[in-house]
């Protein structure tokens, strides 16, 4: 299945892998998740993260005990933190 773009709907949507920089739920720091799946758009310029793949990262950042992340993190390895909690009783979107 093509993918189209989210900003320009074009067809030439490529997956590639980024780093991406994101804030920590409690606010006190920002972290790199190197190696996240990313779609980059070379009709309009725009490389951006897909929906699931935000509301995963945060979804995990705030079920795992985020005090002994280092600044950097591939997205693999963040995901493979186990979670203090089995689900983020914070998100009403389910």
């Amino acid at each position: 299945m093509k993918i189209l773009c989210e900003w320009c709907e074009s067809k030439n949507v490529e997956r590639i892998t980024s780093s991406v920089f994101w804030e920590l739920p409690d606010g006190t720091r920002a972290i790199e998740i190197s190696e996240t799946p990313t779609f980059s758009c070379p009709d309009c310029g725009m490389i951006y993260q897909s929906e699931p793949i935000v509301k995963e990262i945060e979804n995990q950042l705030y079920l795992i005990d985020c005090k002994p992340l280092g600044k950097v993190v591939s997205f693999e390895e963040l995901m493979a933190i186990p979670r203090l909690l089995k689900k983020n009783y914070f998100d009403f979107s389910s």
